[in-house]
């Protein structure tokens, strides 16, 4: 029989996340579950999804305030999660959506039950998808700024052009969808989706995204700080001869 795997977010690490002060506001939770959905310990989710629920609880005035600002938590972290596939697939986000699931109230599940609340559906069935993927065009050329068309060319002439076919779907139909989570919340779930899967060159992007999309120098970095933060807890390090999960190289900064 296998060993449990170590607990990842003890009580400390879970209060620095919270109150980290250049973390931007409301980020910390999703920004973990993202780090362990890619980690691969989706059994982590329901002490960090626990642990934001508890300080609603605390904080919220009165019993209606707190039950939105539950549905709040639950809906930016699925969504996070969701936004995630388009970097990392759907295998392991499968898997946090039902951890996700698994430790979500019931009174919370009921008001969700059989409802999207991301407007996707309508994506698909009412928008025509020549206006879905010119929205995604526009959040990528803004991503990326005056290098968009380079970024696009050097996908095509990677062997095939079907890679910019993937990318036009994933940025009109998941990234780009503003309903829950806006344009540089998105960027820190790509960050905290790429630091753990050690792609510098793509992570290089969407730290300067997020600033384009007017996140702070000084945000970025926290969001930065502490993914590496989670993902030195889970074992990970700059890589040598003798270990063999970790970085390759320096982790990208922002400049």
């Amino acid at each position: 029989m296998s060993s449990p795997l170590p607990q990842l977010f003890t009580p400390t690490l879970l209060q620095y996340l919270r109150k980290h002060p250049q973390l931007p506001k409301n980020t910390w939770y999703f920004i973990a579950a993202v780090t362990v959905t890619i980690l691969n310990r989706p059994d982590e989710i329901p002490t960090i999804y626990r642990y934001a629920l508890e300080h609603v609880t605390f904080e919220a005035p009165d019993e209606q305030a707190k039950l939105n600002e539950e549905l709040r938590v639950l809906r930016r972290t699925r969504e996070a999660l969701l936004k995630t596939s388009a970097v990392a697939g759907a295998p392991k986000v499968i898997n946090a959506c039902r951890a996700l699931k698994d430790s979500t109230p019931q009174h919370l599940q009921d008001v969700d039950l059989d409802k999207s609340t991301t407007g996707r559906g309508a994506d698909i069935s009412e928008v025509s998808s020549s206006q879905v993927l010119q929205r995604g065009q526009n959040f990528f050329d803004k991503v990326y700024g005056k290098i968009s068309g380079r970024v696009t060319r050097m996908m095509n002439s990677s062997g095939t052009q079907d890679l910019d076919l993937i990318a036009k779907l994933m940025y009109g139909f998941i990234l780009s969808n503003e309903s829950i989570l806006v344009q540089a919340e998105t960027s820190y779930v790509l960050i905290a989706a790429l630091i753990p899967q050690d792609c510098p060159a793509q992570l290089k992007g969407h730290l300067k995204g997020a600033m384009n999309f007017g996140a702070t120098q000084e945000e970025v970095r926290a969001v930065r700080e502490v993914v590496i933060r989670i993902c030195e807890g889970a074992g990970m390090k700059r890589l040598d001869g003798s270990v063999g999960f970790g970085w390759q190289g320096e982790i990208p900064d922002v400049w």
